[in-house]
């Protein structure tokens, strides 16, 4: 939201110094930049240029995490995860239950347990307004020895 109002604040601002006041003058001056000797760009057109640019990164933003989690705990050793992509993404559409697994298994070092259960995963996307955006959920059990071999095979004799 934070990223919309900005934008928008930047295209008033935008659309207020491409407007003539009494003066007549304008923010940027009329001149150009030579590049070559029959190539040149004129200020306001790379000023037009970088604003929009800056426009699409904000939006855009390439470094930001495609996924974003949230970590509540259920008990002491029962956690669940809600997972959220960024709507403008080039790729990263399979990786949630990697991430999943991957936090899964910081707590299952973390805390000190010997492996970890899913309970429940599924994924969906979440239409909305301005653009559907996948999403993904899961329980996960952190378990002791014990608990993770079913068949006792790991029991030494």
């Amino acid at each position: 939201m934070k990223r919309l109002a900005f934008l928008l604040a930047l295209c008033a601002t935008l659309t207020a110094c491409s407007s003539t006041g009494t003066a007549g003058k304008s923010l940027i001056p009329d001149k150009a930049i030579q590049l070559t000797a029959k190539t040149s760009i004129s200020l306001s057109n790379l000023a037009t240029g970088l604003a929009v640019a800056a426009a699409i990164h904000l939006v855009y933003d390439p470094l930001a995490p495609n996924w974003e989690i949230e970590e509540s705990r259920l008990n002491d050793d029962t956690y669940r995860f809600s997972l959220k992509m960024k709507r403008y993404h080039t790729g990263g559409a399979g990786e949630s239950i990697q991430i999943l697994k991957r936090r899964a298994s910081q707590l299952q070092y973390e805390q000190g347990y010997a492996s970890y259960q899913i309970m429940e995963y599924s994924e969906g996307i979440d239409s909305q307004t301005i653009g559907a955006r996948r999403m993904a959920e899961g329980t996960i059990r952190l378990v002791q020895r014990q608990q993770a071999d079913s068949f006792m095979l790991n029991e030494r004799n």
